[in-house]
């Protein structure tokens, strides 16, 4: 596989003092009609659009909220088209996910890396675009990009993203999480789905460096579901704009039932080796660790849940994995987000994983609106 081109130093590692915001607390949200959707173009000078290379796209942003479904699909023709899949690879999901993995094109970009510090002093980079900041206004629209379970700037799907949106104007910056994508880890602990701490910190600190832009978000799998309950706990005061969860998991109690039923036992098993990988390099912060901690189950997990068994829900104060994956569903989220949210489950032809029973269990609970393209997939 390709390589990741190589990363500038991390930076902005002073440590400051710990303060520990409050839980916020939902309370029950009657769904509104959101308003209608407008697009908005957003265009700039010649001095602004001018690179080494020539001119840039400039960017496109849509702005505002939908009264109806149709009002948003019916500019994007392409899911009025029939669903033909590439030739052997796309006829299984499993043949398309394992070719992907190993054979997928890696873009070459070149990334500039501001290490973040976060209250905690726990530490998460974020990779920009090298030379955006001179080439880009500063009201260009920026996408935020989270990646899948232990994934990173380096993973072919984050930058074959990255490199279409940012061809389009934008300003694009990779959420990686402790301890992937090769970022520092300072304190003995890891990311869960559960923690939105160091997600609040990214989108405060990328607004407050840009104020004049409008903010939104992607996430793939585990960063879909955290994307999504933090759009759901910020709900009204949410500082993004817009955003797209991929192949969203929503129930962390039937994902995990799942991934230990039949070819997904192979996914189970990658997972978690991923996350064995990434606690290896930094075991020693964790070496002292007592109480309910198991450090051996975890170096030595052969199953996303074992991990989670041994450090993960104790790390973050579950009284068992159940309870920590139970917590750490989007699916309750859903009903309080109050932005413009697109989530693409595409479960009918090529999922590979278990996407396909929690996304049904999500809409029969549910009952709210949100776009699944598996509902248009096949219509001529």
């Amino acid at each position: 596989m390709a390589r990741a081109p190589p990363l500038t130093p991390c930076r902005h590692l002073h440590p400051r003092p710990i303060t520990a915001k409050p839980t916020q607390l939902l309370s029950p949200i009657t769904i509104t009609t959101p308003r209608k959707i407008s697009s908005v173009h957003v265009s700039s000078t010649t001095s602004d659009t001018m690179t080494s290379r020539g001119y840039i796209h400039p960017s496109l942003e849509i702005v505002g909220g939908g009264r109806h479904r149709d009002s948003i699909l019916q500019d994007l023709k392409t899911l009025a088209l029939p669903y033909n899949p590439f030739p052997v690879i796309g006829w299984n999901g499993h043949v398309e996910t394992l070719f992907a993995a190993f054979f997928r094109s890696v873009p070459d970009v070149r990334l500039r890396r501001e290490c973040l510090r976060t209250e905690d002093n726990g530490t998460v980079a974020l990779d920009w675009v090298s030379g955006d900041d001179r080439y880009l206004p500063r009201d260009s629209p920026i996408l935020i990009l989270l990646p899948g379970l232990a994934g990173g700037s380096g993973d072919a799907y984050v930058r074959h993203m990255l490199v279409r949106a940012r061809s389009k104007g934008w300003r694009v910056v990779v959420f990686n999480s402790r301890g992937c994508g090769n970022s520092p880890v300072t304190t003995p602990q890891f990311y869960s789905s559960s923690f939105l701490g160091d997600m609040r910190e990214v989108v405060e600190h990328v607004a407050t460096r840009f104020p004049k832009a409008n903010l939104y978000a992607v996430g793939w799998s585990l960063g879909a579901n955290i994307l999504v309950q933090y759009l759901g706990q910020e709900s009204h005061t949410c500082r993004l704009s817009g955003a797209v969860s991929l192949c969203n998991p929503f129930n962390g109690l039937l994902t995990d039932q799942n991934l230990r039923k039949g070819f997904n036992i192979v996914y189970d098993k990658a997972l978690a080796r991923a996350r064995r990988e990434i606690f290896k390099k930094h075991a020693l912060l964790f070496e002292d660790m007592g109480g309910e901690y198991n450090i051996p189950l975890a170096a030595n997990a052969k199953t996303l849940r074992e991990f989670d068994e041994g450090l993960t829900r104790v790390s973050f104060g579950f009284k068992s994995v159940d309870d920590y994956y139970y917590n750490s569903s989007s699916s309750d989220s859903i009903e309080h987000v109050r932005i413009p949210l697109l989530c693409i489950q595409n479960h009918l032809v090529n999922c590979s994983m278990c996407y396909r029973f929690t996304c049904e269990w999500v809409c029969r609970r549910q009952m709210i609106r949100f776009v699944h393209l598996w509902e248009f997939l096949g219509k001529k």
